[in-house]
């Protein structure tokens, strides 16, 4: 049987509305990916005070655990980058459910590398979530990815990004306005999110949850309420943006993603871009702590597949030419 060209329609037309929640997902991502890509240049990491004076110090436990992440890391960073490079469609799609926690896993482990060259070991995502979060909010990332959101659920107040009506489109993201529109609202849904986690676990503890004056366990929240959560949860930051690829690597939520009409390629390239600047930043500190000598050596070390590939070339072409330009009468680089 034909089907009539008002049906096919009709289809179309709901297809595209199921596929909505991807598409914003996915323009939220290709937002922070372009907001990198826009800043990364102008705002150079070699500047961060944080950086200049990183002298953590060297102690064989520290960097046994250094480097055991960091291997974590650029095994996951492999991964992300061999799905990205497949040009089949299909294969792309049904790789998310290993892509979206991949992308996370990365990230956290470059993160704890980074801590654990300073001597801090936890295992606790919650407290490597606070201690990263501190830093952003001490200015240790360059711009590019330092914003964040605090306050109450309604009151958020956003940092390093520009004051702008801009609202944030399902069309593609051609200016660094539209790309900051949505980074603000990535983070302000982020922050929704966690807000209402948040209190749901704390009211779900008859010791912890919050009560009215006659003593009941409060059902409903005002502004004051609202604000003692904020300030009990911290910040929102790029690290609980990209945690929250985490939960959507369920089965339920990847389904979305396999049926919506999106550029499923670009949705991997985006995030890898994201990845691959976010893991730089933390390798930067770690090459200024032990030594651009040392720090070569342990490249040298890996396995071929990553001493011969991005790991190498980021190191020459990136790490080298940055620590290069701290040093006294240098230019500042990268």
């Amino acid at each position: 049987m034909i089907e009539q060209p008002e049906n096919q329609l009709i289809n179309a037309d709901e297809q595209w509305k199921k596929s909505i929640p991807a598409q914003v997902f996915l323009n939220h991502f290709r937002g922070i990916d372009y907001h990198i890509r826009h800043l990364a240049g102008s705002n150079k990491i070699g500047h961060l005070a944080g950086l200049r004076r990183f002298h953590p110090k060297q102690e064989a436990e520290r960097l046994n655990l250094t480097k055991k992440w960091l291997l974590n890391a650029w095994n996951a960073e492999y991964t992300l980058r061999t799905t990205a490079a497949n040009p089949d469609k299909n294969f792309l799609k049904y790789a998310l459910h290993s892509t979206f926690p991949q992308a996370y896993y990365s990230v956290l482990y470059s993160a704890k590398a980074f801590l654990a060259i300073q001597g801090i070991n936890v295992n606790a995502e919650a407290i490597i979530r606070q201690i990263i979060n501190g830093y952003v909010v001490k200015g240790w990332y360059p711009k590019s990815v330092s914003f964040y959101a605090e306050g109450p659920v309604g009151h958020y107040s956003l940092h390093h990004l520009l004051d702008s009506d801009e609202q944030a489109l399902l069309l593609p993201i051609q200016t660094p306005k539209q790309a900051e529109a949505h980074v603000a609202q990535f983070l302000k849904t982020t922050r929704n999110i966690s807000a209402r986690v948040f209190r749901q676990r704390l009211q779900a503890n008859p010791e912890k949850a919050l009560r009215t004056k006659t003593g009941k366990i409060l059902t409903k929240f005002g502004v004051r309420n609202w604000e003692q959560i904020a300030k009990s949860m911290g910040v929102t930051t790029y690290f609980d943006i990209m945690a929250r690829l985490k939960v959507s690597g369920t089965q339920r939520e990847l389904e979305r993603f396999v049926e919506a009409d999106i550029d499923i390629s670009q949705f991997h390239h985006s995030l890898l871009n994201i990845v691959k600047y976010l893991n730089f930043v933390h390798e930067c500190y770690i090459a200024k702590a032990v030594g651009i000598d040392e720090y070569t050596q342990w490249i040298d070390a890996l396995p071929a597949y990553l001493r011969d590939g991005f790991v190498k070339q980021r190191l020459q072409q990136n790490t080298r030419p940055l620590l290069d330009s701290l040093r006294p009468n240098r230019r500042l680089a990268v």
